[in-house]
């Protein structure tokens, strides 16, 4: 009877681990989908961060860009404009997150933030534009290559995007 017991016994434990292993694997491909386990209000600091930075870059690269050898050309009012492109970006992601329930269904405004930044991040690094402009810079990079991660997306300045 003891032989009975120890079986029954091993066979429960076995079980057990099987389904432990089930369950946590269940959990990480959740959490994976769920931008590694972020809730709303977590993603919701990143954006706002995002906004912060971007309204406070736009306004250095401007400054950075009159008083660089392009200012007055064709060229600085384009760079200007895509510094536009990405506050106007952040903002309708803000907006649209707000309005939505699930947060992942802000792919798409994503999408087109961190492709409006690699844009501007490789006039950043290609140009000196000020240490002001490109510490400001590097941090509106970290911000969105936070919400990159938060969305599973490749980062600011990866060849993805091209």
């Amino acid at each position: 009877m003891n032989v009975k017991l120890v079986r029954l016994f091993t066979a429960a434990a076995a079980v057990m681990v099987i389904f432990t292993m089930f369950d946590s694997a269940n959990a990480q491909r959740r959490r994976e989908v769920r931008g590694r386990g972020m809730t709303k209000a977590q993603v919701k600091v990143i954006i706002n961060r995002v906004e912060d930075r971007v309204d406070n870059f736009v306004k250095n690269f401007d400054r950075s860009l009159d008083h660089s050898n392009m200012n007055g050309s064709n060229r600085e009012d384009q760079l200007n404009r895509r510094a536009r492109d990405l506050e106007s970006a952040t903002d309708e992601l803000a907006r649209e997150f707000d309005r939505r329930d699930a947060w992942a269904e802000n792919r798409e405004e994503v999408r087109r933030c961190l492709n409006i930044a690699s844009d501007i991040d490789r006039t950043v690094r290609n140009r000196r534009l000020g240490g002001a402009t490109e510490a400001n810079w590097t941090k509106v990079r970290y911000e969105l290559n936070s919400l990159a991660d938060a969305y599973n997306m490749p980062k600011v300045g990866a060849a993805e995007y091209r």
